[in-house]
């Protein structure tokens, strides 16, 4: 089952987990003092870098001849959706960049080039996923409505087409998250909750005839008017470069949440929370990436999806220094830090949505022991010392903290 007492599943006492508390708000202290004239011009240079990659992707769909040229403008094209998508517009959204005051690039402002609404967005991802992170029946992005990925959730005959529902999620991922914020169900709850479901679909329904026309339409019949070039192709470029913008975007956001190790947690954890709480709830609930610069720029930062996670409205290019200072706090309080390659990651990921295709009597671990979905009561074998609330003490060897690592690692033996 999901985890319902993160104190007892981490062995941090109180004290340790305010003390976890003060140290990440010290990180967050000294990046926010930090920020200036350096932070400003590379926002700047990589969003006039992203539009030019879409002119010039533009440019070669509408004026090369030959395949060659279709290919490197749909490529080119790609490449300029998926920065403008990952490392600028859900960046922006987020408000790592509002403390610049630029009335463009501004959460409030910004609308990013895919159907989904960055309005709805900022609603449905801003607030309850990174609010209620991995909380079971609060954050939707837990399935996305469709999936089974954890044994939480109780096996039904629909679940047996995981694996099909992913793959048709990965392809239409855009419209995946613009239609997720719409909660059609919530029509059905009286007049007030009808009138609300009325105007998301509006909203949606206007974002969504600005994205077709664009794509689909408007550069379609500029690309036309060259002598080398047609309506079609166009068309089709548009809609590979969606492609693979979709399926990168699906791929590097499952990473996060859904390898091995990614905890989920219980609505009961939400008792009590406080600040240190919601810190190890998003250390434990996330997992990162191994990726070098280009990497972590192509997933817009979100190879550092722990950090990202603690501080959500500090700027992405800065969560590689920050991520070697949450490291040596995982060390330092004995909790894991979930990383790996971003091929084994999503490799993960699939095996456990094919694994939950499945009904639980088809599984080998409990639903407190499974890679995908633990819990404290995983420890309950061990004894008191680690079944019970607080910390595990001081290693006498080491002298470090002994926390969930080495909970984790007792179990294993």
């Amino acid at each position: 089952m999901a985890i319902s007492d993160i104190e007892a599943f981490t062995h941090l006492s109180e004290a340790d987990i305010d003390s976890l508390a003060d140290e990440l708000d010290a990180i967050r202290q000294d990046v926010t003092d930090s920020l200036g004239e350096r932070d400003a011009r590379y926002i700047h240079r990589t969003i006039a870098a992203q539009r030019g990659l879409e002119v010039a992707g533009r440019l070669l769909l509408a004026f090369g001849s030959k395949r060659s040229a279709w290919l490197a403008g749909t490529a080119t094209l790609a490449l300029a959706k998926i920065i403008e998508n990952m490392e600028i517009g859900h960046n922006v959204i987020h408000g790592q960049w509002d403390w610049m005051n630029d009335p463009e690039i501004h959460s409030a402002t910004w609308e990013w080039d895919m159907t989904a609404a960055a309005k709805h967005w900022r609603a449905t991802h801003n607030f309850s996923h990174h609010t209620y992170t991995n909380i079971l029946g609060m954050d939707d992005d837990v399935g996305y409505g469709i999936l089974r990925v954890t044994r939480d959730e109780p096996w039904r005959p629909y679940n047996v087409g995981n694996l099909f529902f992913n793959t048709m999620l990965a392809v239409g991922f855009e419209w995946g998250i613009g239609l997720q914020h719409l909660q059609l169900r919530k029509a059905f709850d009286g007049p007030e909750a009808r009138a609300a479901t009325v105007t998301r679909v509006r909203e949606f329904s206007a974002k969504t005839a600005r994205q077709v026309v664009k794509d689909y339409l408007a550069y379609p019949a500029l690309t036309a008017l060259s002598p080398r070039a047609g309506f079609a192709s166009t068309v089709k470029a548009n809609l590979v470069a969606g492609l693979i913008r979709n399926v990168w975007a699906n791929a590097v956001i499952f990473c996060g949440h859904f390898p091995d190790g990614a905890d989920k947690f219980a609505l009961s954890d939400l008792d009590g929370e406080r600040k240190g709480h919601w810190y190890l709830r998003q250390m434990l609930g996330s997992a990162n990436i191994d990726a070098g610069p280009v990497m972590a720029f192509m997933t817009g930062n979100l190879s550092y999806q722990i950090e990202h996670h603690l501080y959500p409205d500090l700027p992405s290019y800065r969560l590689a220094e920050i991520s070697v200072k949450v490291r040596a706090l995982c060390e330092k309080y004995d909790l894991p830090y979930t990383s790996g390659p971003m091929l084994v990651q999503y490799a993960k990921t699939w095996r456990t949505i094919a694994k939950l295709s499945l009904p639980d009597r088809f599984l080998r671990d409990t639903a407190d022991d499974a890679p995908e979905t633990r819990s404290e009561r995983m420890f309950a074998s061990l004894g008191p010392e680690f079944s019970a609330n607080g910390s595990l003490g001081v290693d006498s060897l080491g002298g470090g903290r002994r926390g969930l690592n080495t909970a984790i690692a007792t179990v294993r033996r």
